[in-house]
């Protein structure tokens, strides 16, 4: 897919149902002049929904499509018929999704699997009939109780791609090429920084048929915390992941220190990153001889599993796929727990900010009601 159609952040204006009032009617046919109220209960106002949906895996059908509304319920009937309820509104979001509250930063909630559906925002309660009202006292109620307005939420939807191992490695560390080798993916490929600008996903194959997933993002670079480059935007794509593969090419001046680079923009962004396992991957290593070779593995972190390889000829990546498959099937590693923080409200996305849609309703007038609100039941 075009960089231009992954899109992993949406604001969206959501308003639920409003609903509705509840029935004044009195009883009343050709033989009896006073039946007594028979009023009906208002139908409940609409729902926001958000459904998970394997089918989806960006959230680019949402970007045009920000202002969600549900359906209002209607009024209550004679004969103490219920009014009919608002129609809800689904939003079907790709698995990993994760919700904000736009105006506090406050999480509000993880869409993890297929189906799973969440209320985001309650339709209004229908107001009920003037037969709820009646007593020994009053027995011919002329009031009903309103329905429940509606509810406003502008939320921040962001997406954190499922995948089992994700690569973290500064611009041009063979990332994308080691993505295009061991699956059908086909990451662009260039000699220059910043080639990938959008993460992406392939499906590994390993032996007798088995497989994984394989996370690629764009590439860190020193002060990502701080904005550089492209600052820490996608960093949230490797928070699910199982292990994380650091790629750090054998040409580099200092290893060591490319790699606690590395590490410390993670636990700048997450500290939970840091205890993710993880395995570390020295690439284009087609171009050392045994004695370079012998040179460069005194150089590698003592602390961290270390994988000599080349997606040019293929060197080590056997050994790859045995160590990450290890790996993620380790019961320690299988289990992916993050905690969402808070959002920062004053972070923003490269996109257009959403103006909510002003719609002038009518107020309904509840004086005529005689203060019967849902605050008094």
């Amino acid at each position: 897919m075009a960089s231009s159609n992954f899109v992993d952040y949406v604001k969206i204006f959501c308003r639920s149902g409003k609903g509705g009032p509840g029935s004044k009617h009195l009883y009343r046919d050709k033989l009896t002049m006073k039946g007594g109220p028979d009023g009906g209960d208002g139908g409940r106002g609409g729902h926001i929904i958000l459904r998970g949906s394997k089918n989806h895996w960006t959230l680019i059908h949402l970007k045009y499509a920000r202002h969600i509304h549900a359906g209002d319920g209607e009024s209550g009937g004679l004969s103490r018929s219920f009014g009919k309820e608002g129609d809800d509104k689904t939003i079907e979001v790709p698995c990993g999704t994760v919700v904000y509250d736009a105006e506090t930063g406050e999480f509000l909630c993880d869409i993890k699997e297929d189906g799973e559906e969440v209320i985001l925002v309650n339709g209004g309660r229908g107001g009920q009939g003037n037969w709820h009202f009646r007593s020994s006292t009053n027995q011919t109620p002329r009031f009903a109780q309103p329905g429940e307005a509606s509810i406003e939420k502008t939320v921040v939807l962001q997406l954190k791609v499922l995948a089992d191992v994700g690569l973290v490695g500064f611009p041009n560390a063979g990332k994308s090429t080691l993505l295009s080798v061991v699956s059908a993916a086909k990451p662009e490929i260039a000699d220059y920084p910043f080639t990938t600008l959008v993460p992406n996903l392939g499906i590994v194959a390993y032996r007798n048929n088995k497989s994984f997933v394989m996370a690629d993002i764009p590439g860190i670079i020193e002060g990502a915390a701080e904005g550089r480059g492209l600052g820490l935007r996608f960093l949230r794509h490797i928070e699910r992941n199982s292990i994380l593969l650091f790629m750090i090419p054998a040409d580099c001046n200092d290893i060591q220190a490319e790699y606690n680079i590395l590490l410390n923009e993670l636990k700048q962004y997450n500290p939970e990153l840091v205890d993710k396992q993880r395995i570390l991957a020295i690439t284009k290593c087609d171009m050392l001889d045994d004695e370079l070779m012998v040179e460069v593995k005194k150089l590698v972190p003592a602390d961290i599993q270390t994988v000599f390889i080349s997606s040019i000829s293929g060197m080590g990546i056997p050994e790859l796929k045995d160590l990450i498959w290890t790996e993620i099937n380790k019961e320690s590693n299988k289990v992916v727990e993050i905690t969402h923080r808070p959002m920062e409200v004053a972070y923003h996305e490269p996109e257009e900010e959403i103006e909510e849609e002003e719609e002038e309703d009518e107020e309904d007038d509840l004086s005529k009601y005689k203060g019967i609100g849902w605050d008094e039941l």
